[in-house]
């Protein structure tokens, strides 16, 4: 599937080929801190399958609970966050935030992981009131 986002001010823009069948939900810490929420959504793909349109992504890496560096590519204007990708044998191994991709509406989460990080709460989220606006 073909997709295209860009960060929440618009200096960074990128396109990118998406398997809408490998999209996943990470409960991980790590996530959680670095989005600020419960978890966070990535679309999986390879490095070639990405081009940057406009602009260049801030890099900041960290190990994480299982050992591995990821890299994280983020809008340094905004902070919004726009990749994930790996090192050595996992170089190849990139993810698209769910939430800068423009068609994320058709993206529905396959698989979740890091299960054992998340909110306890999170179940009963759909059973919040809610409202379509605020």
């Amino acid at each position: 599937m073909h997709i295209d986002g860009q960060c929440h001010c618009g200096q960074i823009t990128f396109e990118a080929e998406i398997d809408p069948e490998a999209v996943s939900v990470c409960h991980c810490r790590d996530c959680q801190t670095l989005t600020g929420s419960p978890f966070r959504v990535t679309a999986i793909c390879s490095a070639a399958d990405v081009r940057l349109t406009a602009g260049t992504p801030k890099i900041y890496g960290k190990r994480g609970d299982n050992g591995r560096m990821r890299f994280q590519h983020f809008c340094a204007d905004c902070g919004s966050p726009l990749f994930t990708s790996g090192e050595g044998d996992q170089a190849d191994d990139w993810g698209v935030r769910w939430g800068s991709i423009r068609e994320r509406d058709q993206l529905r989460p396959v698989r979740q992981i890091w299960c054992q990080s998340a909110a306890v709460w999170i179940d009963a989220v759909p059973l919040l009131p809610g409202r379509p606006g605020d």
